[in-house]
């Protein structure tokens, strides 16, 4: 990798530079889960939200000028910004701005893309945070990573645009844009999605993938942007549209995960998850509960913050001597346990179980009110549920595909609210036929 005559001083570099996090996606992989709430918005690990990872990362790389651009179903990623990220001293310049939506272009267009997204807050970018380099962030992945030092990659490279990219297998490199790099890491070729990804050099079965984090230059990027708006039939996309515009121009780098990653696994392994279907959203919450786990929640090094609940402590009642109790689960504050067995679940905050009820290899969102003699395996049971007594889930397949949301695997069971009114709807109105 070339280098500049003067290294890049961190402080002004991170000082110099805006963040902006793409946080309006619906996350439809995830079905009934976002329904209501954008994907970044979604609870994980206890008493945490997706969005929390890239905005801890932001702040432990001292990267205080963030925005966070919204859209879809924004309610409860607002107020939750609102109130856990409005920490930053505005007289110091830092802040975390929310950016919804405008409609700027006309009263029917919204965001038509990532890159569109951009664009339509472009004068803003120009006219008031006015930065030397911006950093473009997914809202919807779960890592750690030390923004920093892929700016100061960025800056020594030469590059006028970067993109992070991370190892993955080549049988599934098919579900992201996929690049080939010299040995100076400047981008040879970038496909999106393609058939038959390229490989690395010397790793036959392996390919490297965008993680859609992206460092332009800032003038830089406005230029692009405004080429991009008045090209025809665009996607309005970084990886479709930018990022090819940029590989042509010469001007594109990657940076390799490996060089900024700081949460790495027990066996010293990169950690970066997507966690946008059910299967994988409940995989990566049910690994936390392990001895050691993938990812380390309390490692105070790199903490994620968030806006944890301020509940009374949990309770646990005991009585029945045979009981399992609870075994290899996480369960946060407010929680009510009476004689109920609980193993290698995610429990958030303020449940209640209650008696004879059995809990296993579940993801249980916030407010959520099991009865008595339930059985409940492979789970992920969204907020304010109340699961009626003796009901049975994950238990019998076919049955669940009847009444909830089984995954793609045939693994994961999902339950919302409604699929719980439906049913107990339905057989209320059973019992007033027979009555």
């Amino acid at each position: 990798m070339s280098s500049m005559t003067k290294s890049p001083n961190k402080y002004e570099v991170v000082k110099d530079t805006l963040v902006l996090i793409l946080a309006g996606g619906r996350g439809s992989r995830l079905h009934e889960l976002t329904d209501k709430r954008a994907k970044p918005a979604l609870y994980f690990g206890g008493n945490r939200r997706i969005i929390d990872f890239a905005l801890s990362n932001c702040i432990n790389s001292g990267l205080n000028r963030i925005g966070v651009v919204t859209q879809y179903a924004a309610h409860s990623l607002l107020r939750h910004l609102q109130k856990g990220w409005s920490f930053l001293p505005q007289e110091r310049g830092e802040f975390v701005d929310m950016l919804p939506a405008r409609q700027q272009i006309d009263d029917s267009t919204w965001y038509r893309g990532t890159a569109d997204a951009v664009y339509q807050n472009m004068a803003i970018l120009r006219n008031h945070y006015r930065p030397k380099y911006v950093l473009i962030l997914a809202g919807d992945h779960i890592y750690k990573q030390d923004y920093s030092q892929m700016l100061l990659d960025h800056i020594s490279s030469g590059a006028k645009c970067t993109v992070g990219c991370i190892e993955v297998e080549r049988k599934i490199a098919s579900e992201f844009g996929v690049m080939a790099v010299d040995e100076n890491l400047k981008v040879k070729s970038f496909v999106e999605k393609p058939e038959n990804p390229p490989a690395m050099i010397g790793r036959p079965d392996m390919s490297l993938a965008s993680m859609g984090i992206y460092v332009f230059d800032a003038d830089y990027l406005y230029e692009v942007l405004e080429k991009e708006v008045e090209t025809p039939y665009t996607s309005h996309d970084f990886g479709k549209d930018i990022l090819p515009r940029t590989l042509k121009e010469g001007v594109l780098y990657a940076h390799p995960f490996s060089r900024s990653c700081m949460g790495r696994n027990t066996e010293g392994e990169i950690y970066w998850r997507d966690v946008g279907t059910l299967d994988s959203f409940w995989q990566s919450n049910i690994d936390l509960v392990s001895e050691h786990p993938q990812l380390d929640i309390y490692d105070q090094r790199w903490p994620i913050r968030g806006n944890p609940i301020q509940a009374y402590p949990s309770k646990f009642f005991y009585k029945k001597a045979n009981c399992k109790a609870v075994d290899n689960s996480l369960i946060s504050g407010g929680c009510v346990i009476t004689d109920a067995e609980i193993s290698h679940s995610v429990l958030f905050d303020h449940i209640i179980v209650k008696e004879g009820s059995t809990v296993e290899y579940s993801v249980i969102l916030p407010q959520v009110t099991i009865g008595k003699n339930c059985t409940l395996r492979n789970c992920i049971i969204d907020r304010h549920v109340v699961i009626p007594d003796g009901t049975e889930i994950g238990v019998n397949l076919e049955e669940d595909r009847q009444r909830f949301r089984v995954s793609s695997s045939s693994k994961v069971v999902l339950v919302t609210k409604p699929m719980i009114e439906k049913l107990q709807g339905k057989k209320i109105a059973h019992e007033e036929h027979l009555d």
